[in-house]
């Protein structure tokens, strides 16, 4: 049952402030105050959505108690309640950040429907925010997962370039996290309260790519039957993405300049009303642009636009060390999902994703964890469980690898991850002597990120031998 929204009705005037209550009571909890500290009170001990005030509460100022409650966390939504001869003061509540002002003697029609608005727009705030803290919980760098050197080199980029205007392209290979990087992006700018509009351009024609971008008059070819607004329009102040940007053709590669020009300008299709937008561009490509320029496939002049930082994700191969933690965060999902809140992964199954090269990254690993719990019948994911590919590769021995499997000593055992990690570490330096180089490039990842590891596990104080030599290093 959703409860009641609430409102604080503030008054010196005892006869007013009951007044009030029963008129707004079979909707509302309503609270009642006579000053400004019984008002702070109750402030401070409820959640309040509105705060219904006079202006004059005795010798004190009710201007006071708007200041001091927009200040709170949550603050709530405040209505000034004033006489004729004070106007002028409720308009400078509000541009100090009321809602709204009501005169006395009070008309309690227009009361309950300024008091209804406001509520209504404190509703639509509060499912915004949620809103955006589901974008945030799904596209902040929180979310892209790793611990890997290329990825922190990924991440520390983002951190720097995200608050700057700069235009940025991401290049990688398909299913390496270009559109999350890009969403992480805008998430940290300062444009993160406007849109964030993706478009992915090898999925249209030449001229459906070119209404969908700039928007089109009617009839402004077959099929156009009203005005459309395009995709600059619609991010007019915040962030436009253009995924594979190299399928853009020649013609609409001239109008992309100029609208990312300083002059920011373009028409619709069929349209001659030259039109404006504020937007930040970021561009993400699997493919080769400085070569495509090369070979005159895409302007060199929209090249040196898109290209004032560059950002490169990582194949999954180059950092395999991410891998159980890419894991962990998918299986959590995919269990929930499924309603298999039991189900782990079984050393075979993680032995065939750490031997796995990923030709899909990241993408393919999702689906792979996706497959696995799907097709598992027991409390584990076995190698059968996981896609074709994947079990072949489990199958496979390499002469240079560590088998994760090797890192069990009980397989009946349920699989901790980080166990996993911390024991494929433990045999890599046992095999190598303690030494960090070569266990480094026994595991796939670089000695900076093998040292930070130790440091992290406390590896470098336990007895083994190898660990004595780490002491060493």
């Amino acid at each position: 049952m959703t409860p009641q929204p609430t409102i604080l009705v503030v008054d010196d005037e005892k006869h007013t402030r009951d007044g009030l209550r029963r008129l707004l009571e079979n909707e509302y909890d309503v609270y009642v105050g006579a000053d400004i500290s019984g008002a702070m009170s109750v402030l401070e001990r409820e959640q309040i959505d509105v705060l219904l005030t006079d202006l004059r509460l005795g010798s004190e100022d009710g201007m006071t108690l708007i200041d001091r409650a927009l200040k709170m966390p949550r603050a709530p939504v405040c209505i000034m309640m004033t006489a004729y001869g004070s106007i002028d003061v409720a308009v400078e509540a509000m541009k100090r950040g009321a809602y709204d002002f009501v005169t006395k003697p009070l008309n309690l029609d227009k009361v309950e429907l300024l008091i209804a608005r406001a509520v209504q727009g404190r509703r639509l705030e509060q499912e915004n925010r949620a809103l955006r803290q589901q974008v945030d919980e799904r596209y902040g760098l929180e979310n892209i997962w790793g611990d890997s050197a290329p990825l922190h080199e990924v991440l520390d980029t983002i951190r720097q370039v995200a608050p700057s205007s700069a235009n940025v392209l991401i290049e990688g290979e398909s299913g390496t996290g270009k559109e999350l990087a890009a969403h992480a992006i805008h998430n940290l700018s300062r444009r993160n309260k406007a849109r964030f509009v993706a478009v992915h351009c090898a999925a249209l024609s030449p001229q459906l790519l070119e209404s969908e971008l700039f928007g089109h008059e009617k009839g402004a070819f077959t099929g156009a039957h009203e005005r459309r607004v395009g995709r600059f329009e619609q991010a007019n102040g915040g962030t436009i993405f253009l995924d594979e940007v190299a399928e853009i053709d020649p013609s609409t590669q001239v109008k992309l300049l100029r609208v990312i020009s300083e002059e920011r300008a373009f028409e619709r299709v069929g349209g001659n009303q030259t039109l404006r937008a504020d937007v930040r561009l970021i561009a993400a490509t699997n493919k080769n642009l400085e070569q495509l320029v090369r070979e005159g496939k895409f302007r060199d002049d929209l090249f040196f636009r898109l290209n004032v930082v560059r950002i490169t994700m990582p194949p999954l191969r180059d950092r395999k060390e991410d891998i159980p933690i890419l894991v962990r965060g998918f299986l959590k999902h995919f269990r929930k999902a499924n309603e298999k809140p039991r189900l782990d992964l079984a050393p075979d199954a993680m032995d065939a994703l750490l031997t796995y090269t990923w030709p899909g990254n990241v993408r393919e690993l999702r689906t792979a964890i996706e497959h696995g719990v799907v097709m598992a019948t027991g409390q584990k994911i076995t190698l059968r469980d996981l896609p074709m590919a994947v079990r072949q590769a489990g199958r496979a021995t390499s002469p240079r690898g560590i088998s994760a499997a090797e890192a069990f000593a009980e397989k009946s055992s349920p699989l901790d991850l980080h166990e996993t990690e911390k024991k494929l570490i433990m045999q890599a330096l046992a095999a190598t002597n303690g030494n960090v180089t070569a266990a480094a490039k026994k595991l796939g990842i670089s000695r900076r990120t093998l040292h930070r590891k130790i440091n992290e596990m406390n590896l470098s104080k336990k007895p083994a031998d190898a660990n004595d030599r780490v002491q060493s290093l």
